[in-house]
């Protein structure tokens, strides 16, 4: 029968990492250079067999514009903060709608707040990152840190390490 003090002396808390691009002018260059492609992929009709598929500059391009936004990538760590400072914070963000358990304005940047371990933030500068990144990536955040602290998988599944390993067969 299992025994509560190793349990507990060896828990630790659910952690979940999230990778956010700050440049966001990158994006908007992929996005370009994305609709670049699409464009001349439709339109193009080759003179002769010699002639290169202008495709493949623009897709060295993005391919280029990719790495350099993988460079600026930043890691943000959210970890579960308990389950006693979770209510807390819950009943200091309470929706006005009945119908909804907390603030959707205030209790993501408090919960993100509290529970991003690296970089650590306050609530000030995580609503100063809110101004610099877009809503897909705020959500993102806000996924990773509903997500420590109320999601029920007790080991998540990966399709795709499922995939690699089957497709490795006995190779082991």
């Amino acid at each position: 029968m299992p025994d509560i003090k190793k349990i507990l002396a060896t828990a630790k808390p659910r952690e979940r990492t999230v990778k956010v691009c700050i440049a966001g002018d990158l994006v908007g260059q992929l996005e370009a250079l994305e609709a670049e492609l699409r464009d001349v992929s439709e339109d193009w009709q080759p003179e002769s067999l010699a002639v290169r598929h202008p495709g493949r500059v623009i897709s060295e391009k993005i391919a280029e514009v990719r790495n350099q936004m993988r460079e600026h990538e930043v890691p943000f760590t959210l970890r579960y903060i308990g389950d006693e400072a979770y209510s807390s914070l819950l009943a200091e963000h309470p929706s006005d709608n009945p119908n909804e358990g907390f603030d959707s304005d205030s209790f993501p940047r408090a919960l993100i707040a509290a529970s991003c371990v690296d970089p650590v933030m306050n609530e000030d500068e995580v609503k100063a990152l809110f101004e610099v990144i877009n809503q897909g990536q705020i959500k993102d955040l806000f996924d990773a840190a509903w997500d420590v602290h109320n999601s029920s998988s007790l080991v998540p599944f990966s399709l795709a390490a499922s995939a690699f390993l089957a497709a490795l067969g006995d190779e082991k």
